[in-house]
């Protein structure tokens, strides 16, 4: 929900083109 937030926010107005991944982590993490 927070993410949802930023992005709605005029704080995320520099954010183009990306894709933010709400995975609690599990993106960063080794295999």
């Amino acid at each position: 929900a927070q993410t949802a937030v930023f992005l709605a926010s005029e704080a995320s107005s520099g954010i183009t083109g990306q894709v933010i991944y709400v995975d609690c982590g599990y993106s960063i993490m080794a295999n």
